[in-house]
């Protein structure tokens, strides 16, 4: 698996491996019927930098995640990521490689911790594989999420230490 930054020629890719996910709506936290030029936007403006992994066999994008600042001033310390893998591709372990990925650019750009601000609960498999990956729940925002199948279900905060990058970002 490669994983390398977004180039604006991955967009077609990238909103194929997003589309599905965003219009399931039991995940994120964006409208169902946006269009691909709203997703665009959202996904890959900055101050977000973007990445891709590739899967080298296929040469086809099976995953994609945005790194960017989860506050200004002296929260800019600390990260926030999106990430989604493709769901023909789910199960391979390439959303661990993302995160790991992610972590190790985050460090590199000095950010000190990392922060999923809307974690669904009933995403099991993200919960468990953040927490997996050394991610604690620290906060329970109840009935946050409005579930298309469960109604209105909690959304966890969740946040990783990274220790000090080379830079000491803020």
């Amino acid at each position: 698996m490669l994983i390398r930054p977004y180039s604006p020629s991955d967009w077609p890719a990238v909103w194929a491996v997003l589309e599905p996910v965003f219009r399931a709506g039991d995940t994120y936290a964006y409208p169902t019927d946006l269009t691909a030029e709203t997703a665009h936007s959202l996904w890959t403006t900055p101050p977000k930098t973007v990445f891709v992994a590739v899967d080298e066999g296929t040469g086809h994008v099976v995953g994609t995640y945005f790194l960017r600042p989860n506050a200004e001033g002296p929260g800019a310390h600390v990260c926030n990521c999106g990430y989604v893998v493709s769901t023909e591709t789910r199960g391979r372990g390439i959303a661990s490689m993302l995160c790991a990925h992610s972590q190790d650019e985050a460090r590199a750009r000095g950010y000190r911790a990392m922060q999923f601000n809307l974690v669904v609960s009933t995403n099991t498999r993200a919960v468990r594989l953040w927490t997996h990956l050394g991610f604690a729940i620290v906060g329970t925002l109840p009935g946050a999420f409005r579930h298309p199948a469960h109604g209105f279900v909690d959304a966890y905060v969740m946040f990783k230490e990274l220790g000090h990058g080379e830079q000491d970002r803020g």
